[in-house]
């Protein structure tokens, strides 16, 4: 019996000891893409040697934290090495033709470049540079010498030469002394879109095409929204794109501000359900191998600019809130704030009549640092919009390149967008203005987001499969559903739509043809006819017809700093060929609403069927108009009933809180059939 009893407690003895044993963790293998160094294989794993020592450092062992090894990698960079990391500069495949999806294979190579990278005057205070130190740098320069590892593709392609082109940077950042990666980020490359200037949309490319922004928001259908994103993010990774500079938190309040085209609207609270579907569509719940991490901009919310000029231009730099709404414009990026934005982007405007310093935002540090971080509780990374150092410094102009550099630091911004040369951030920290402690904390914000991204095990991508996915008949297909429910009926009181079958219809688009700026329209005769209607070449054999408006104010960096005017005459529609066809048949108007366009010169109320667009095909429009697919769109903005009402409107208010005599159509109208 005492045998037994030694016997049994030496047993659960044994029992507790080895429940309090530590058990040996299991990791899953990563796949790891390399082209030039070496694979190292400790305790069963396979690890890249990226620095090339043939020991495993604490930065290459991916079984550890992000913040872990980017800890360790930050104290093996030289203080070049952190500066050069702490720029993204704008690149492009070498010979592109831009916008053009069906380019011909070339010599797959690049070049760095600014806006202004042919002259020394700044294109947007038309004056010259002061202490330009733009630096054009072939890429390898930039990656091998100037330590350069964030750029900003301006660039589009097929989608195996994106991948292919992508692969080459990254093999020459492989072979670099750490091995860092590179990061390719973009501007949206999925919207049909109006304004495809460079820093705000790519225009056509080879993607999945989807409504507008605007369009999206339009749709009220927040599941539809992040499929979106998860299939826009399977196609920039498969093309090597792992960051992008969307999407907008702003609110178009001000219906004069040019950049209202790419905004979720006027709503706030509509904004953060969209924000929040794409941000966690293209990151997912947290940042990982699959995701594209975004960074959401213009903090604080550029919409409430003064008399709709905008902030890329000395005339436009102020931004104001006449109707106190300041944190009515915050609402939408704590939603992305809070579904776990990567980054998020200060615009360049100066607040005026404030509580806060008269400095453009990437200088205010009670915006940045005391707002976004303290208050809103944002851990990620701040990231300047491109040029507020050389081109647009408003509020700091007569500081030196060193002595913006310092309060941009101070404030809170981690990298800076529109330069190519990091030296005088270098010299910024050599005189002791900021300390390398403070450049440490900007380096391992962007380090952890590589980290988290799982660039340091495989940045590469499979050219022939990114030729397979991007684009493909199915993600279209979602898509094409996406430009159908961003369709707004707005009014059809004569009960002309769903057109009728064997209803003959003359359509005629109006658009800007681009020569010396003249309104144009042509007739349209689809080439294949799917719809149950006849299309005529004249407006004398027609039933109906249907004109469809696509008003073009020129363009944001067409500009000029004059009075804006958002009626449709002064940006390219004919209004005398509209009411010509108005008087003499029943018509169907269709208004391409990338801003909120004054339409009084050619609507008389209750007289035409109206119909709102944002970024969507022919085809679309055409399945709504002939009653194959119901409209099920609402507006997201409001548009005003003339343009002196537009003239006395407060800038920072909803288009739907503003005065009842304020809106022909307001936000939320949209009826089906």
């Amino acid at each position: 019996m005492k045998y037994c009893l030694l016997l049994i407690t030496g047993l659960l003895l044994w029992a507790v000891l080895a429940c309090k044993a530590p058990k040996k963790e299991t990791f899953s293998q990563p796949e790891l893409g390399c082209r030039t160094v070496p694979i190292l294989e400790r305790d069963g794993y396979r690890f890249k040697d990226l620095n090339k020592n043939n020991q495993l450092d604490p930065y290459e062992d991916w079984r550890l934290t992000s913040a872990q090894r980017a800890d360790n990698l930050v104290a093996q960079m030289t203080l070049e090495e952190k500066t050069g990391f702490m720029i993204i500069s704008s690149i492009r495949m070498d010979g592109d033709n831009t916008f053009t999806p069906n380019i011909p294979k070339r010599e797959i190579t690049s070049k760095l470049e600014e806006r202004n990278m042919y002259t020394t005057v700044n294109m947007f205070t038309r004056k010259p540079l002061r202490d330009s130190f733009l630096n054009i740098a072939a890429t390898t320069h930039g990656v091998r010498d100037l330590h350069l590892r964030h750029f900003i593709l301006r660039s589009s392609a097929s989608a195996s030469l994106m991948a292919e082109w992508a692969n080459n940077l990254q093999t020459l950042s492989e072979g670099t002394r750490l091995g860092i990666p590179s990061i390719v980020a973009s501007n949206p490359r999925n919207h049909v879109t109006i304004d495809a200037s460079t820093g705000l949309s790519q225009g056509s490319t080879v993607f999945s095409t989807w409504c507008g922004e605007l369009g999206l928001a339009a749709t009220r259908d927040t599941a539809l929204v992040r499929e979106f994103g998860q299939i826009a993010a399977q196609e920039w990774k498969a093309v090597g794109l792992r960051k992008a500079y969307m999407y907008m938190a702003d609110l178009a309040t001000e219906p004069r501000w040019e950049r209202t085209e790419g905004t979720f609207g006027e709503d706030a609270d509509l904004a953060a359900q969209m924000i929040r579907a794409v941000v966690l569509g293209f990151q997912g719940p947290k940042l990982d191998s699959r995701s594209i991490a975004l960074t959401t901009k213009h903090f604080p919310g550029g919409g409430p600019q003064v008399d709709g000029q905008d902030p890329h231009f000395e005339w436009g730099q102020d931004q104001h809130y006449p109707g106190g709404m300041f944190n009515y414009h915050l609402k939408p990026f704590q939603a992305a704030i809070d579904a776990g934005t990567s980054a998020i982007m200060p615009y360049y405007a100066k607040p005026m009549n404030t509580e806060y310093e008269a400095v453009a935002f990437a200088y205010n540090k009670r915006i940045i640092n005391d707002l976004l971080r303290e208050k809103m509780g944002f851990k990620g990374i701040v990231n300047s919009d491109t040029g507020p150092i050389t081109m647009m410094p408003w509020g700091v102009e007569s500081r030196s390149i060193e002595a913006r550099y310092q309060k941009a630091l101070e404030a809170g911004v981690d990298i800076f967008s529109g330069g190519a040369d990091p030296v005088p951030l270098t010299e910024t920290v050599r005189r002791g203005m900021v300390s390398e402690h403070r450049i440490n904390a900007s380096v391992k914000r962007l380090l952890v987001e590589k980290f988290d991204l799982g660039l340091f095990e495989n940045p590469y991508s499979d050219p022939q499969r990114a030729a397979q996915l991007v684009g493909n008949a199915e993600f279209q297909k979602k898509g094409d559903l996406s430009q159908r429910k961003s369709i707004v009926l707005l009014r059809n009181e004569q009960q002309i739509l769903p057109l009728k079958p064997k209803t003959k219809v003359y359509l005629e688009r109006h658009y800007d043809n681009r020569k010396g700026n003249e309104a144009a329209y042509s007739v349209i005769l689809p080439e294949k006819n799917n719809w149950p209607v006849e299309f005529v070449s004249t407006l004398e054999t027609a039933d109906v017809a249907v004109l469809w408006l696509i008003p073009n104010n020129g363009g944001l960096f067409g500009s000029t700093g004059k009075p804006i005017d958002i009626s449709l005459s002064a940006n390219k529609i004919n209004i005398n060929r509209v009411n010509t066809v108005k008087s003499q048949k029943p018509t169907v108007l269709a208004v391409n609403f990338s801003n909120p366009w004054v339409i009084s010169e050619i609507e008389t109320p209750k007289s035409s069927t109206v119909l709102a667009t944002f970024g969507t095909s022919l085809e679309a429009l055409l399945d709504v108009l002939s009653g194959q697919f119901n409209p099920t769109g609402k507006m997201p903005i409001s548009i005003p009933v003339s343009q002196s009402v537009v003239q006395s409107n407060f800038s920072d208010v909803p288009g739907y809180l503003k005065p009842n005599n304020y809106a022909l159509f307001k936000f939320g109208d949209g009826i089906g059939f």
